[in-house]
Formats: structure tokens, sequence, C-alpha cells
């Protein structure tokens, strides 16, 4: 799929991803990939200087590089060439009250994961966001790979039968000790991150990737969290047992101390007429077994793919594409829904992004699986 060339792009605001900021810098690329997005405003970082600094370093107007994400919102919704979006890019604990600054004006929002920090504060932005007229979009990059459409696609159609067992694991291996560097500062900082560590880091895009394919409704899980590094106050591993809505189970591991893996994402899904299986570090491939028969590749613009992978694929089959085009995707998703908002549209039925529902499904995971295993395991329901 080749990408278009707009003459009017949308324009968006950024609340982080400051200068060092990783996750800033790939938010940018994406919104630019497909030209959709022009990057104009910013509030780049808590402390002035570093926001000044961050936006100049990106050539933006002097007047649009803020100190605080409150005077963005405030005055870019009384300009009229204000931003239509705003990327959320902060650590967790911000992302409620940045969201909420831009839903009340109208702006729309595409927030990085997860949600929130809390629970309370997922209840009151999806209130905010049911609230608002303006959209709200989670970053959940892998839900934006050709091949995992593919996948939930296979799973709608009936391909694998009734879903019987689930297996997902994000494994990595950058916090098996006690680290300074900023990535991880606010990652094991309760007051920053939360109540999840790995669990709300990792294990949530885990939980949404099993959720997205497999269209499960998680019922109760039995939750076992550790804290592998010493002084570490939040949970850098976690194994998860799951049971669904209408009978499936499921299995979900997530670790930041697992020597030898650096990005290991895979998702298994095994119904009574066959499985398939990916992993996000060989993307462009999902292995498909209908029982009784070999192994079927299916490769990301060859055969076998589906209408579902083909609208969100870029080059042609054989050409790599992976984790800055599957966020790409997000961002091309969230440009079409704004494109039909402004026309007054409901949004295409094709056009899948996930939602603030999501997001909330998400802390409630990790909400669950900090309360079970507290309680040695127990099988708990999620929050309410």
């Amino acid at each position: 799929m080749t990408a278009k060339t707009y003459d009017n792009p949308i324009r968006l605001g950024m609340v982080g991803g400051g200068n060092d900021a990783f996750i800033g810098g790939v938010h940018r690329i994406a919104a630019r990939i497909d030209g959709r997005f022009q990057l104009v405003a910013g509030a780049l970082s808590s402390t002035p200087e570093k926001a000044q600094a961050s936006g100049a370093a990106l050539g933006l107007d002097p007047a649009r590089i803020y100190d605080d994400f409150k005077a963005m919102a405030i005055r870019e919704a009384r300009l009229k060439d204000g931003i239509a979006a705003v990327a959320i890019v902060t650590p967790n604990h911000v992302h409620y009250a940045a969201a909420r600054e831009f839903l009340k004006r109208g702006i729309h929002v595409i927030c990085d994961k997860p949600l929130t920090a809390t629970l309370a504060d997922a209840r009151k932005l999806v209130k905010a966001a049911h609230d608002s007229n303006a959209l709200f979009v989670l970053t959940h990059n892998y839900t934006g790979y050709p091949l995992i459409r593919q996948a939930r696609q296979m799973v709608a159609d009936g391909k694998l039968g009734n879903i019987r067992v689930v297996q997902v694991e994000y494994a990595q291996d950058w916090l098996t000790q006690a680290t300074e560097s900023k990535q991880s500062a606010w990652r094991t900082d309760p007051a920053r991150s939360g109540l999840g560590g790995a669990t709300g880091d990792i294990g949530t895009h885990a939980f949404n990737l099993a959720s997205f394919v497999t269209g499960l409704e998680l019922d109760a899980l039995s939750a076992d969290l550790q804290a592998f590094v010493s002084g570490r106050q939040l949970d850098d591993n976690a194994h998860v047992m799951m049971r669904f809505a209408g009978g499936a189970r499921g299995m979900l591991w997530c670790s930041q101390v697992a020597p030898g893996n650096e990005n290991g994402l895979r998702l298994r899904v095994f119904g009574e007429k066959g499985g398939i299986e990916w992993m996000q570090e060989n993307p462009n491939q999902l292995w498909y077994t209908p029982f009784g028969q070999p192994k079927q590749l299916i490769t990301r613009g060859g055969a076998g793919t589906g209408d579902a992978a083909a609208r969100v694929t870029r080059v042609p089959a054989g050409h790599p594409e992976g984790y800055l085009e599957g966020f790409a995707t997000i961002y091309r998703e969230a440009a079409d829904a704004i494109a039909a908002h402004r026309a007054g549209c409901d949004v295409p039925a094709d056009v899948t992004y996930p939602t603030v529902d999501d997001g909330l499904k998400g802390v409630q995971f990790v909400d669950a699986c900090v309360r079970s295993s507290k309680r040695d395991g127990a099988w708990v329901k999620l929050a309410p």
C-alpha cells in the first residue's frame, strides 16, 4: 500500500517527549510516516528550560513552545490554527491530568500506554473521554502490525474454531540488574509508574494483544508477581493464569529480568480447528496450523494474507516492516477517525485502534494482578 500525500496535515501537539526521551522520538516518526500529521506545538518537558530547548531543537515556533501542558491546552484551543490533536508521551502519572485538559477543550488525544498510573484515574479519564466531543486513541502499537490484523481476522472468520487456549509472553532483560537510567527510573517508581512495574509497562501490551486478536473478555485471573532485584519496589516479573468468558484459558508471562530476551513479545492461540503463532521480533511471519495438517507460513504481503493485513501494509512482500510502521498505523487510523469526525461521519468500520475503554481494561488487569499476588495467587475478578 502506497502512502498518499496530504495537503492539510492534522496539526499535532506533544506533551512530554523532550530531548533524550526515546518514546517521544518514536511518536514523532510514526506521526510523519504517512504524512497525516504535522507537529506544531509542544510542552515537551516538566522543566521549563528543557521544554524550551527541546522545542527549539525540533524547530517549533518559539511562541508555541510551552512550559506546561495546561497553558498549551488553553492557548492552542483559542488559536485559529491551534492543534487538532495532542500526543501524550509522559510517564504514566501525568496521563490523566494532561489528557483531561485537552479533552475538555475538544482536542483529540493520542496517548501512550498504559492509560493511567491508577485505577481511580483510569475511571475518571474514561468519563472525561466519553463526555468530550474529541476522540481518544491509545497507542498499543503492536495492534498495528499487518500480521496481527491478519491473525485477528482469522479468529473472527472462524479459522481456528472456538478458542480454547491463549498463551502470550513479553520478555526483556534490560532491568536484570539495578540501573539508574532515565528510562528505568520512572518505570520502577510507584509514584510515577503506578501499581505495576513489568505488568504495567509490558504486561499491558501482552494482555491487550491477546484480547485484540481473540476478542475474548477476561473473567478472572491468578497472578504471582516478583521484584527479583533487591530494593525494587515494583514487580519485574509476573506469571498470570487467566480465565476468559466462554471457557477459554490463558497464560501470560511478562518479565524484564530474563537475560537473552530483548523485546520478546510472542502470542499463541489454539482453537478446536487449529492454531496460530506470532513473534514480534520476526513480525512479518505468522504460523498457522489447521488441525491434522502441516504448519503453514503466512508472510506479510504474501499469499494467504487478507484484506485486514493488506490495508495496513506499506511495502511489497520481502521488505521488512516492523515497530515504527506498526506505530505509524495507529497514527494513520487516528487520522482517518479524525477526518471522519471533522466531516460529521461515523468512523469507518475498518478503522481500528485501541480506545480509552481498552485502556481501562489494561489498568484493571494490572490492579487485579497486584491484588491476586498479595493474596498468594488467589483467583480474582477485574474491578468494576
